[in-house]
């Protein structure tokens, strides 16, 4: 997550940093901007698993503090007071931090796993924020290495079964390729408003399928997610960063979409065959910051 034109030589990047709220035509998107997009590409040493495990991954400490600290808007977007969070409860995030990366996660089955990479990355940038704070966005948080490197997608915040990640490695190089699952983006949170929201449970390995499609319909049926204006739609800028991980056309797109978009949506996406433009809100999640502003 930076400015295109500062990619340092072998660092990855993250989503695209632009305007706070940005709206461009698809075109120009597919064009220019998607070069600069991380794309998938696996870390084989991730790959390990045990199919046949039955066991199961504690992540009580992290739903008890979703419940407590996220707040439902009436717009819909899910909020934290980071401000406001006390040197005791900054305190827990960075012992659930510590409790999952001690977790032997090679020695689970895939859907523990699956659940396991993305409770870590929405804990590790609630912590990050929460230690940085105040901040207008998590991309003012310029802690990546590299002399034109921005933002803190490349820097090593967690070290699990020996290997130091960053939040680029945990989305990019193991939940994308791992699991070639685009419902991925609904539920790692990127502590924007223009982001999927963090949601109030922990997920769970038991609970993954049902919590990734309440996730999807989620955003999808929310103006961040999808705007259909005088027969013209306006899509979130993830579908414009990973474009691949949705068919990589807008026909497959457009599919996915109407899969998940509840009747009046669907109404209006029913003889929609392009898309107009893409938008995002890089403003943080914080109470009281207004959607869209």
């Amino acid at each position: 997550m930076r400015e295109p034109w500062a990619l340092p030589i072998g660092r990855r990047l993250g989503r695209v940093v632009l305007a706070a709220v940005v709206v461009l035509p698809l075109a120009a998107f597919t064009s220019a901007e998607r070069l600069f997009a991380p794309s998938s590409d696996l870390w084989p040493r991730w790959e390990q698993h045990d199919p046949a495990s039955a066991a199961v991954i504690d992540f009580t400490a992290w739903d008890a503090f979703l419940k407590v600290h996220v707040q439902v808007g009436d717009d819909g977007v899910h909020r934290l007071d980071y401000g406001n969070l006390a040197a005791g409860q900054r305190d827990t995030l960075a012992q659930i931090v510590a409790d999952l990366a001690a977790v032997p996660i090679s020695t689970y089955g895939r859907r523990e796993q699956f659940a396991y990479w993305v409770n870590l990355y929405n804990v590790v940038t609630v912590k990050l924020i929460a230690d940085h704070h105040p901040v207008e966005s998590i991309r003012d948080i310029d802690i990546s290495p590299g002399l034109f490197a921005s933002g803190p997608w490349d820097k090593d915040l967690v070290t699990v079964e020996g290997e130091a990640l960053t939040l680029n490695d945990i989305e990019h190089r193991i939940l994308r390729p791992i699991w070639n699952d685009p419902r991925i983006h609904y539920a790692v949170n990127c502590a924007s408003i223009g982001c999927p929201n963090l949601a109030v449970d922990a997920f769970t390995g038991a609970g993954l399928e049902e919590q990734l499609e309440a996730a999807a319909r989620s955003y999808i049926n929310d103006p961040r997610g999808v705007t259909v204006a005088n027969g013209e739609v306006t899509v979130s800028k993830i579908y414009d960063w990973f474009f691949e991980d949705f068919g990589e056309s807008v026909s497959l797109l457009l599919q996915h979409l109407k899969r998940y978009a509840e009747p009046p949506l669907a109404a209006q996406l029913e003889d929609i065959g392009t898309i107009n433009g893409t938008a995002y809100d890089w403003s943080l999640n914080n109470t009281g910051t207004a959607a869209g502003g």
